[in-house]
């Protein structure tokens, strides 16, 4: 079930966050996203736990996806496409034109899940992020 995220799923976001990234978002800075006004945090519960989030900021008519995570124990199950696909929805229905992302050059399986969602790789970011330092590939989803 997706869902939107308030500040009451903090500590399991912050969970989820510490399991996907190396270098995690703190939790001021996630509740700083969860209780903005042009954010939109969205939730997958499974097995009545919180397995994945996805957030995103809107910036005129512009969708910015910041995180997609899903806990270890609950990936290759959909959850990161259904996320994603509802940010998708949300924008169509906000009338945005298009959505951007940043991805680790090197996640293989993110860059084929948004290919497969319709983004396409128009540029990179050298040194984007941080342990280790990598390059981030830009997309984009004209909608």
């Amino acid at each position: 079930m997706i869902h939107l995220l308030s500040p009451d799923w903090l500590d399991e976001l912050c969970r989820i966050e510490h399991e996907s990234f190396s270098d995690p978002w703190s939790a001021e800075m996630l509740l700083g996203e969860l209780i903005n006004p042009q954010a939109i945090y969205l939730g997958a519960n499974k097995n009545d736990r919180l397995a994945g989030y996805a957030g995103m900021q809107i910036i005129l008519d512009e969708g910015h996806i910041h995180n997609v995570a899903v806990s270890p124990e609950f990936r290759r199950c959909g959850i990161a496409i259904s996320l994603v696909n509802a940010l998708i929805e949300i924008s169509r229905e906000r009338n945005l034109s298009v959505i951007y992302l940043e991805v680790r050059e090197s996640n293989l399986p993110a860059i084929s899940l948004y290919k497969n969602l319709g983004f396409d790789i128009v540029g990179k970011r050298p040194n984007y992020y941080h342990n280790p330092h990598e390059a981030a590939l830009l997309m984009t989803k004209n909608l």
